[in-house]
């Protein structure tokens, strides 16, 4: 629970728009809505890699001869457990790459998140690089990005204990989430369900901070008045590939499943990238297709064979229609080493040059830590703290 809520804590503040990583502007930022998707979906359930990510709007600097310039913020983050894999990568960090381009963005390694359920203590800290090194590898430029560790930026426990301060136990029992996490060390959910119910909950907390300490009462404290937080609203980024198990074509590839059978992990070697394609679930139809209802593992193959391979599906629909399954796994499994050999080879790099990733999170936990702050800083005052 909350997880949603931490996620908030770079863009949720209406008082912190005017001043950003570029400078500081004279205008009042426009409210732009949240995204809360399936956190670009990666993994239903007790996943170990579940992506949060939200976006608002930040500002460049205003010239008196230019005009404002909007720039939406996205923060997104995964948690450093188990062995990041093809649908992480797919259905979400992929994606990020493209997004870099267009946006702020900041992605975060979500530490505090992954001791929520029993934990090994001895890897936390050596998954935690091993995911931001995967990160870089799979093609975030720091040039565009800021990559930090969740736990580097302490506004985020501090801002926790503030909304859980104002949170009602009635709404959080309504959450999925908490409620299993009260009765057991578990959390097995219908994928997308929880993070509906945490963009609802956010909203629902964002309104109550406001009334309660927000407008008026705010600005008798000596701050700015109006709204502490912007309230978010869904807006669906353009969808990433949902990538099925390899043992089972309706369920999602997740870490949570028993079998790593089941997935294909971005650091698998050649060979148990083949024993697996091998060894995965098929049909007994002829020839390959499309969007059949009733042979879900065919979709799911054709369509990783598609992304992976940057070609359409018109294009792998003539090319493998003939195919039989011996011939079409084959091709697969050369698509799927070829691809994923350059992130092998980059992670090694990165991973070899331990002066440069703790770099890469210093910076990056510094920039968020200058936003963040801000925010954090307005809370305290609006709720009446003793300023430091």
């Amino acid at each position: 629970m909350g997880r949603s809520l931490l996620s908030q804590f770079l863009n949720l503040s209406n008082a912190c728009p005017r001043l950003t990583s570029c400078g500081i502007s004279t205008k009042p930022q426009q409210a732009l809505p949240t995204i809360h998707r399936n956190y670009f979906p990666v993994v239903g359930g007790v996943s170990s890699h579940r992506c949060y990510c939200s976006v608002s709007a930040s500002e460049t600097t205003v010239s008196e001869s230019s005009s404002t310039s909007l720039k939406k913020r996205i923060v997104s983050g995964v948690q450093p457990t188990g062995s990041i894999h093809l649908g992480n990568y797919l259905g979400a960090i992929k994606n990020w790459v493209s997004l870099q381009d267009k946006y702020e963005t900041l992605f975060f390694i979500v530490d505090l998140h992954a001791i929520t359920l029993p934990y090994d203590v001895q890897q936390l800290s050596k998954a935690t690089r091993d995911t931001a090194a995967l990160y870089l590898a799979c093609g975030v430029d720091t040039s565009k990005a800021s990559v930090f560790v969740q736990s580097h930026v302490r506004a985020h426990v501090e801002l926790m204990w503030l909304l859980s301060s104002a949170t009602p136990i009635g709404w959080l029992n309504r959450m999925i989430q908490f409620k299993e996490k009260s009765r057991k060390a578990s959390d097995l959910v219908p994928v997308g369900e929880d993070q509906k119910q945490h963009l609802e909950l956010t909203r629902e907390l964002a309104e109550r901070v406001n009334h309660l300490y927000g407008g008026r009462k705010w600005k008798k404290l000596g701050g700015r008045g109006g709204s502490i937080f912007k309230v978010p609203e869904p807006l669906i980024p353009p969808a990433g590939a949902r990538v099925m198990s390899l043992t089972d074509g309706l369920s999602k590839m997740s870490k949570s499943a028993p079998s790593d059978q089941s997935r294909i992990n971005l650091l698998d070697s050649k060979d148990a990238i083949a024993n697996k394609i091998k060894r995965c679930k098929t049909d007994s139809f002829p020839g390959l297709e499309f969007d059949n209802a009733d042979r879900p593992e065919c979709n799911n193959l054709l369509s990783v064979y598609q992304i992976i391979t940057n070609k359409t599906k018109e294009e792998v629909a003539h090319e493998c229609q003939d195919m039989n399954w011996g011939t079409f796994k084959t091709v697969l499994t050369d698509a799927l080493i070829d691809h994923l050999h350059p992130i092998q080879t980059r992670y090694e790099e990165i991973m070899s040059d331990t002066g440069y990733l703790d770099q890469v999170l210093a910076e990056g936990a510094s920039k968020a830590a200058d936003i963040a702050d801000v925010t954090l800083s307005n809370v305290y005052q609006a709720m009446g703290f003793l300023k430091r």
